[in-house]
């Protein structure tokens, strides 16, 4: 679970209580200074560097942990919300597998929109949520849009919904879609 800016791995793993799946490790890392990266999600990619890399890189050390653990990444949903939904998609579209799950609440890809990007490798089915308002003030509608469009061609089973003036925020619809999902891992 992937916090957004200025919050916290306690305050992501709150989500936790939400879905209320037993039998499910749910693990957040900690951002520097509760930031991911310091710019918005749609700056110049090099603007946000070295942190991005940096974030990224914690992701895979995560992963990694999980997997010298005895789990496979397609046991492993990688999900975040806001700047942490930015850096859960980037990271599985730079490093396409079969994931059990990516989850993107109020994110898109990170970069200006129409960043060229190496669409190497495939998502091989994982299943792929984002869930986004129409008016959010943070994430255009248009970078789900690409970002739908992108995790489709790298094979996942994207599965897009736009909330009709909801905000920048998680609603229950979407804590069904991912409580669904987690059940089918106990």
């Amino acid at each position: 679970m992937v916090h957004g800016r200025g919050a916290t791995a306690e305050s992501i793993l709150t989500l936790a209580d939400e879905l209320a799946v037993e039998g499910i490790a749910y693990l957040a890392p900690q951002a520097a200074g509760d930031s991911w990266y310091p710019y918005r999600f749609l700056a110049p990619l090099d603007a946000n560097e070295p942190w991005l890399s940096s974030g990224l890189a914690r992701i895979g050390e995560v992963l990694a942990e999980i997997e010298r653990a005895g789990l496979s990444a397609d046991r492993v949903v990688l999900l975040g919300f806001s700047q942490g939904a930015c850096l859960a998609l980037e990271f599985a579209a730079r490093n396409p597998r079969r994931y059990g799950g990516v989850v993107g609440l109020s994110g898109g890809l990170i970069g200006p929109p129409g960043t060229a990007r190496d669409a190497a490798g495939s998502l091989a089915g994982t299943p792929v949520f984002l869930g986004c308002s129409d008016r959010d003030p943070h994430i255009p509608l248009a970078s789900v849009e690409e970002t739908a469009a992108l995790l489709t061609r790298l094979v996942g089973a994207v599965e897009k919904r736009i909330y009709p003036g909801l905000g920048h925020t998680v609603n229950e619809d979407e804590l069904g879609w991912v409580r669904d999902l987690l059940r089918g891992f106990v």
